[in-house]
């Protein structure tokens, strides 16, 4: 199949810098030159490839490139004092400018009479800068210059200019064969999207960050996404019949590929995996082992037989067993009277362990994260939604540029790169609320205040002026403040209520509930214990000295290692 060199949607898509995995224009410079490029013909993506290095970023060359193909500047051949005719169409696909190494060696042709294998030898003795070969090559020049009626002065200018730009000069060839990938790629992600992609993660299966900056863009281009699933997922990543992309299990870390092989083998051969009892006893346990079970729960893979992954945890020991004892039992020539009832969709496998307390968002969400990199079915801000609302008024959907107001937003951190200027050290951190993503600058003083508090997945409250980012054509802010939720908490919290009932107050209860609130001394909140029996309830506020710090970490042992589920933080 020929694709046709003149894609109106692949030239959109380029102009839109939505380059993610397109070879060779993926990189964040290389997105910012695109869209001040806007490329709409082929030449212009090998024009890209070639003035993306340092020499043309920083001599100005891409400037004037930019400034010609929008008509901002007048195209000269090549300079407006020191031009000719005969070197428009040598110069004309670049607006004038000496861009590639063939310009140089096809202008020494037309002006200075030399022969392709002595503008070759030019082009060499350029490069190499050689002060004793270019004085023996501008002499050539001239004199085949003079042959040709050219006059003097101009063959010398266009030497010198020849001269100049041939330091920052590229080979075309090599030029147009990158950009013909590049373009390949980008048909490809124009119109066949979520294959396209799904190629892409499947040839980096091994390397996490690259998965997860895949899987954004999925997301950013609205491609629907599964979940790891056992009965539906290949090694690699691949596409549904609906246009979905399905979740590569080779992609799931602590799995591998033997596991993955064998579980495919084994639904290959006997149909869709009922329960987990059933997926043991048809995989070989040498393969898939408890560790990759262990991955395969907490990536979500089993999530469509219809359990809860705490429940699939505390199930697994036992379904391990069963299985191994099915083997035993196979290799002795022994008929296993239960077996089948694994496989059974009547029989309730998972009776005896659904006491558990089921994983909460941020149990779920963790375990997404140790094994895919990336949170998959929430955001861990959503626990956190209604509390939020307590010291911002805005999410960063909603905010409008503005250079003279102070504006405030929470979010996660989800990246953080630091950068040294002359003015000292700085960072630039990306916050998601969900609602969207926004970079935030935070200059000198306020990064050496606030290093300790940039930790990936935190959740920051920051405070700053809001104005428009050229680059992701979003906005983006420069922060004057910064507070973790712990200390916005402590800030604004009223009071820490703890809901209890009669029932469960037993005296080994109690002294753990005493034992956290004694670590988190020595903070501003009171701790009101909301005690609850039959149809009555009373608050009891402890004493001044049992004030805490109303972290993250107090209100989670609270909930998991006491069982209080009903921890409320009230504000004013």
């Amino acid at each position: 199949m020929a694709i046709p060199l003149e894609d109106e949607a692949s030239f959109n898509l380029l102009k839109r810098a939505e380059t993610t995995a397109v070879f060779q224009l993926e990189s964040r410079g290389m997105k910012d030159l695109i869209k001040r490029l806007l490329p709409d013909r082929f030449e212009d993506i090998i024009a890209l490839v070639a003035l993306f290095r340092p020499g043309p970023l920083q001599s100005g060359m891409v400037d004037d490139f930019i400034n010609r193909k929008h008509g901002r500047e007048q195209p000269s051949y090549p300079h407006p004092q020191y031009q000719h005719e005969c070197l428009k169409p040598i110069l004309e696909p670049t607006y004038g400018i000496i861009l590639y190494q063939e310009q140089v060696m096809q202008i020494a042709q037309e002006m200075g009479g030399y022969t392709l294998g002595g503008a070759d030898l030019l082009r060499r003795a350029m490069g190499k800068k050689k002060a004793e070969e270019m004085a023996k090559q501008r002499d050539l020049f001239q004199a085949g210059a003079a042959e040709k009626g050219f006059d003097a002065d101009l063959a010398s200018n266009i030497f010198d200019l020849m001269e100049k730009f041939a330091g920052y000069g590229f080979n075309k060839s090599h030029s147009a064969a990158y950009a013909l990938v590049s373009y390949q790629t980008a048909w490809l992600k124009a119109h066949y999207p979520a294959e396209f992609m799904a190629a892409v993660m499947s040839s980096e299966l091994d390397n996490t960050d690259k998965i997860v900056t895949f899987i954004e863009e999925c997301r950013a281009m609205k491609l629907p996404l599964k979940l790891p699933d056992v009965n539906a997922g290949e090694y690699k990543f691949t596409v549904n019949e609906k246009g979905e992309v399905i979740y590569g299990l080779g992609a799931i870390k602590g799995l591998g590929e033997g596991p993955v092989e064998n579980l495919i083998a084994a639904r290959q051969q006997g149909g869709p995996f009922k329960n987990l009892f059933d997926f043991c006893t048809r995989t070989d346990p040498r393969k898939v082992n408890k560790r990759a079970l262990e991955a395969l729960i907490r990536a979500g893979a089993f999530d469509e037989l219809g359990e809860d992954r705490a429940v699939l945890m505390a199930s697994m020991e036992e379904a391990v067993k069963g299985a191994e004892q099915s083997a035993k039992n196979a290799e002795a020539g022994m008929v296993d009277l239960f077996g089948d009832s694994f496989a059974s969709d009547e029989s309730d496998v998972y009776a005896d362990f659904r006491q558990v307390r089921p994983w909460n968002t941020r149990d779920r969400l963790q375990g997404e994260k140790d094994t895919l990199g990336l949170f998959v079915t929430g955001h861990p801000i959503d626990d956190y939604e209604a509390e939020l609302r307590q010291f911002v008024q805005k999410r960063i959907v909603d905010l409008k540029p503005d250079n003279h107001k102070q504006q405030k937003v929470a979010g996660l951190v989800v990246s953080m790169r630091a950068i040294k200027t002359r003015r000292g050290d700085m960072a630039i951190v990306t916050l998601d609320d969900r609602s969207a993503r926004m970079d935030v600058a935070l200059y000198s003083e306020i990064f050496q205040a606030s290093r300790d508090k940039l930790g990936k997945d935190e959740i920051l409250v920051v405070e700053g002026k809001v104005t428009p980012d050229d680059y992701t054509g979003g906005l983006k802010m420069s922060v004057d403040s910064l507070m973790t939720i712990d200390e916005a908490r402590e800030m604004r919290a009223r009071r820490l209520r703890l809901l209890l009932d009669s029932s469960s107050m037993a005296d080994q209860f109690v002294q753990r509930i005493k034992s956290h609130l004694n670590h988190a001394r020595g903070g501003n909140c009171p701790v009101i214990i909301a005690y609850r029996r039959d149809e009555c309830t009373a608050d009891i506020r402890l004493g001044e000295t049992w004030c805490v710090r109303p972290s993250d970490e107090l209100i989670n042992r609270l909930r998991d290692d006491c069982g209080i589920n009903n921890v409320v933080i009230d504000y004013d």
